[in-house]
């Protein structure tokens, strides 16, 4: 098709991909060639902000490393992981919800024994979690295995550190019979998301903020029942109800305990205040 224009533009591509034998892939370009050409039929857009666009994709992706994901944070600030992972993770009343994945996970972290202070140097006040891990027939799940990971007290996680040759604040933990955990680690702070690339600008450009409250991440398994990536968030936390990235859910906020100096849960001698965190997980038994 010759001389196209801007209201024939939308249907000659449609047409290009009239044959492709992956039917999936055919819905999902369809739609986004299809949202893709109304959107900028709406906004109007000219071709200074189309340039500004491709210029604002491309240092998105220049940004990015194996220490950081821009491209999840613009995705993240948009509502589009929340969107997704919602649309991914109906369950049945009483399991614990998901939440986003976030952009610092890492495969293979430390394997510790319960009990260990996955904190490594970490800086932070101490913090003792415990909880038990269950199926939703509210039997315990034996060997769960659990992935923690969390930012230091000024708010980076251990692979935002060049000079960091090991993990701090990360670890992989495996339930007792009992399904109960436990280990030391440091008191979660809120901290800002990384700002100084192209997401935190368009943040600023917006008039919004790049902060997250306070939280744990896990990454949850057993046999026999779904994955569980979600975060316990700290009750009091100013900034529970404008989460840059949209990741707070009521039932994932509890209260971090504060105690003086003194014995700590795990038996052993505190010099200085620590706080506790109890957290109970429930799991979807996974479907025939």
């Amino acid at each position: 098709m010759l001389n196209l224009n801007e209201d024939t533009i939308t249907q000659a591509v449609l047409a290009r991909h009239a044959g492709v034998a992956d039917e999936r892939l055919r819905q999902i370009m369809t739609s986004l060639v299809q949202h893709l050409h109304a959107f900028a039929r709406e906004v109007k857009l000219t071709e200074e902000e189309w340039l500004a666009g491709i210029r604002f994709l491309t240092e998105t992706g220049q940004m990015c490393s194996d220490k950081r994901q821009e491209f999840i944070l613009l995705s993240d600030t948009l509502g589009l992981s929340t969107l997704v992972m919602a649309q991914q993770n109906h369950k049945p009343a009483g399991c614990t919800e998901a939440t986003v994945f976030g952009p610092f996970h890492v495969e293979g972290s430390p394997q510790l024994p319960l009990g260990a202070d996955i904190a490594n140097g970490a800086k932070g006040e101490p913090c003792f979690v415990s909880g038990t891990v269950r199926g939703l027939d509210g039997q315990p799940l034996a060997q769960a295995r659990l992935e923690v990971w969390q930012a230091d007290e000024d708010g980076f996680y251990d692979v935002q550190c060049a000079d960091l040759d090991q993990h701090r604040a990360r670890a992989t933990l495996f339930a007792d019979e009992a399904g109960r955990f436990h280990f030391r680690s440091i008191l979660a702070n809120s901290y800002p998301i990384p700002h100084d690339g192209p997401v935190g600008k368009m943040l600023e450009a917006l008039g919004r903020h790049p902060w997250r409250p306070a939280h744990l991440h896990f990454r949850i398994q057993a046999e026999g029942h779904e994955t569980l990536i979600t975060h316990v968030f700290r009750r009091g936390d100013p900034y529970l109800a404008s989460d840059a990235v949209f990741g707070v859910r009521s039932t994932l906020i509890a209260d971090w305990l504060r105690h003086e100096a003194g014995t700590a849960p795990d038996g052993t001698h505190c010099a200085q205040p620590f706080y506790t965190l109890e957290y109970d997980f429930i799991l979807n038994p996974k479907q025939d």
